[in-house]
């Protein structure tokens, strides 16, 4: 992409480094380009050239579900980006448009819908009791994130995708080395290749299976040749991976309702209000590095007056979306009672997380579990001692040490 590419005056192409956020500090860079305006330019650590920047709430639901901006149109191209790896690949759902994407979704949506979050609700009640009951067992002080935050997560991710529990230390540990850059791409795409091979095996062992969870879907999908076995693997990694973010994101949470004694005694206190609550976290805490994936214009599109030209690459910013003044009036403060709540922290349009309802489940679960089950629950270190991880597109902690 060349300064040629746009006639009229252009936005100067900020730099956006990957910069190490602890706590729930606000990207600075994120808030100068929210400043700067609702259509920015930013050039990320890798990949070449620039690519548009769009923060406005309203702007970034148009641009997550126009087809005019396409991510089956990024394949092939060296888009500026965050992370060293995550180069698309064929078949992956993430760079697919409809209808080839809703093909794809279509395979698995019996697993998220609503009766299928459900079907885990009491197995996922009881594996996170279970956990509980052990941290209580052993005493404090206890790593919070080693106890529950990042077992559960794990355990319902790998019931729903049917992964035998022998298996789980595996992806849980591929699953850290693809969401991180600090080991470089090399080490990043090894972790993908082999948990690809992985499902490529499960899902080509249950081609005749008949069961809910998702390799088995994915098995029956292929069996009936309404997906390749790419598409399907490809669809199985980013489930799995998106299936531990949950560890992240809760570790935030977390971190939030322990440096925030009034946030923690109002749910305890308020059991009705949890799942609104939950809502507002959601949309408060910055949940990921930077910015995700991006998209090409496939013709020209004028945002806020700004030209888009087609072939010019696009990112949205869900972060930004969810601080925008406008929809979220006081939107630094977090306001359990906020509504209506239009945040986008699951995405939105075509590309909205396949995952987010057993998100928001399991959620639910683990603030209920541990704000009754252990309510004098606290942080055992001060708040600017937690560590958090280094290098992660999914921002959280990498401990979170407490007591009781």
């Amino acid at each position: 992409m060349t300064e040629q590419t746009i006639t009229g005056a252009l936005p100067p192409v900020r730099h956006w480094p990957a910069l190490h956020l602890t706590g729930v500090e606000f990207d600075p860079v994120l808030a100068e380009l929210m400043r700067e305006g609702p259509v920015t330019r930013i050039q990320l650590p890798h990949g070449e050239g620039w690519a548009w920047l769009v923060t406005r709430h309203d702007d970034v639901r148009m641009v997550a579900n126009d087809p005019r901006f396409s991510r089956a149109a990024v394949m092939g191209r060296q888009v500026t980006r965050l992370a060293p790896h995550f180069i698309p690949a064929a078949g992956a759902v993430g760079f697919a448009d409809p209808p080839d994407h809703t093909r794809l979704r279509r395979s698995v949506a019996a697993a998220f819908t609503a009766r299928g979050v459900e079907r885990l609700r009491e197995s996922a009640r009881r594996m996170l009791g279970d956990l509980v009951d052990e941290m209580i067992q052993d005493g404090p002080p206890a790593d919070l994130t080693e106890a529950v935050l990042s077992p559960f997560p794990i355990a319902v991710i790998c019931e729903l995708m049917g992964v035998p529990a022998e298996d789980r230390r595996s992806m849980h540990t591929w699953t850290q080395l693809i969401l991180s850059s600090s080991h470089g791409a090399e080490v990043s795409e090894r972790a993908k290749d082999e948990m690809s091979a992985y499902f490529a095996k499960l899902v080509g062992d249950r081609r005749d299976s008949t069961g809910e969870d998702v390799g088995s879907l994915l098995g029956a999908a292929v069996g009936r040749d309404e997906l390749t076995m790419d598409e399907a693997v490809g669809l199985a990694v980013l489930i799995q991976i998106g299936g531990e973010a949950v560890t992240n994101n809760c570790g935030q949470m977390f971190y939030i309702l322990l440096t925030r004694p009034d946030l923690w005694e109002r749910l305890r206190a308020e059991p009705e209000i949890r799942p609104q609550a939950i809502d507002e976290l959601l949309r408060y805490i910055p949940h990921r590095s930077a910015v995700g994936l991006s998209r090409i214009a496939t013709e020209d599109v004028d945002i806020r007056g700004v030209r888009i030209r087609e072939g010019d690459a696009v990112y949205v910013s869900y972060l930004a979306a969810n601080r925008d003044p406008d929809v979220f009036p006081d939107p630094e403060r977090i306001d359990f009672s906020r509504s209506p709540n239009p945040h986008v922290s699951f995405g939105f349009g075509p590309h909205y997380c396949v995952g987010g309802m057993l998100a928001r489940l399991e959620s639910e679960l683990m603030v209920d579990a541990l704000v009754d089950r252990v309510p004098g629950l606290r942080l055992a270190v001060p708040a600017d001692e937690v560590p958090f991880r280094r290098g992660a597109l999914i921002r959280g902690p990498e401990a979170l040490p407490v007591t009781w």
